[in-house]
């Protein structure tokens, strides 16, 4: 039998749904990636996502990533730790004004620390800033155990759950980001 996994559809209808979450970290900021980089794109996806069997990406070329990386209706943000990345999420506005944040993770050693739910909390208020009529994402039971959390903790609420097959492991970042070791 193989392995399945559930897929949860969460959206937010109104601002004042947000239940932000706040952390003081020195050096934090969070930046919106201005100038198209395809290959930044793809580090941070890749390092991010392998362990949660982000699927989709791995077969794309450089000019898939420098197409989808120069689209007027996506943005990414990321945030910086003392100049290192932390995390980052990407969302696309569709043309009824939803937005979808496609992409949304942090850098393992920043895992656990609350810089999550700020992340979160940043990628909405965004979201709503950019015009949204609802804000939506998913998620499903390869992410980490507290993704699912975060979101309804922000006010997410869970629109559609399935099940389906799961996505195979991926191979490690290093092999990912440059080819067989």
């Amino acid at each position: 039998m193989s392995e399945l996994k559930t897929t949860y559809t969460l959206d937010m209808r109104h601002p004042d749904d947000l239940q932000p979450k706040r952390v003081e970290w020195p050096g934090l900021r969070i930046e919106r990636l201005t100038v198209p980089c395809p290959e930044y794109l793809k580090f941070l996806h890749t390092v991010i996502g392998h362990a949660y069997r982000w699927a989709g990406r791995e077969d794309w070329t450089r000019e898939d990533w420098i197409a989808y990386a120069g689209r007027e209706d996506l943005e990414t943000w990321v945030a910086y730790v003392g100049g290192t990345p932390a995390g980052y999420f990407e969302m696309e506005k569709h043309p009824l004004g939803e937005v979808h944040i496609l992409n949304f993770g942090l850098i393992v050693q920043f895992i656990g620390q609350g810089l999550g739910g700020h992340l979160l909390t940043a990628a909405v208020e965004r979201a709503w800033e950019w015009g949204a009529t609802v804000v939506w994402l998913s998620t499903c039971s390869h992410d980490h155990p507290h993704a699912l959390k975060n979101y309804l903790a922000r006010g997410f609420r869970i629109a559609h759950t399935e099940q389906g097959p799961a996505n195979p492991p991926v191979s490690s970042f290093w092999t990912l980001m440059v080819g067989p070791e």
